[in-house]
């Protein structure tokens, strides 16, 4: 049986820097690519901007405080930093007491007592709130 070869169109370039033997290849046998590589300089690193590094640690405790945080600006307790309104969304405070309900189940067995406590804590205090606005 006598195979057909196509020309595909493509073609296919050695870019390993060992021949066959293992030996590397001299110089100018080696691929363009890597030889510019190397002639390259390497880039300085990035600086990262202070607003990035002043974030707080992520950990679970932050996380359970800024959803807390949230719920209260929906509540209405901080002003919007484009107009300076305070606008109540109560909605989105059920979605984030959901939210933290949620995690209280799906975390259980798995936190500190601290950070039990804690969601425990802010669950309570936001239900209690959700219910005196809700009025």
């Amino acid at each position: 049986m006598e195979e057909k070869k196509k020309d595909s169109g493509f073609v296919v370039k050695d870019k390993r820097l060992f021949g066959e033997d293992a030996e590397p290849r001299p110089q100018d046998e080696q691929p363009a690519a890597t030889q510019d590589k190397k002639e390259k300089p390497p880039e300085k690193p990035k600086k990262v901007s202070e607003q990035e590094t002043d974030y707080p640690t992520v950990n679970f405790t932050n996380f359970i405080l800024s959803l807390s945080t949230s719920a209260l600006y929906h509540f209405g307790d901080f002003p919007d930093l484009e107009g300076g309104k305070t606008q109540k969304n109560l909605p989105a405070v059920k979605q984030t007491i959901d939210i933290l309900d949620m995690l209280l189940v799906k975390t259980k067995n798995n936190l500190d007592e601290n950070e039990s406590q804690l969601i425990q804590q802010v669950i309570y205090e936001l239900k209690m709130r959700f219910i005196k606005e809700k009025g």
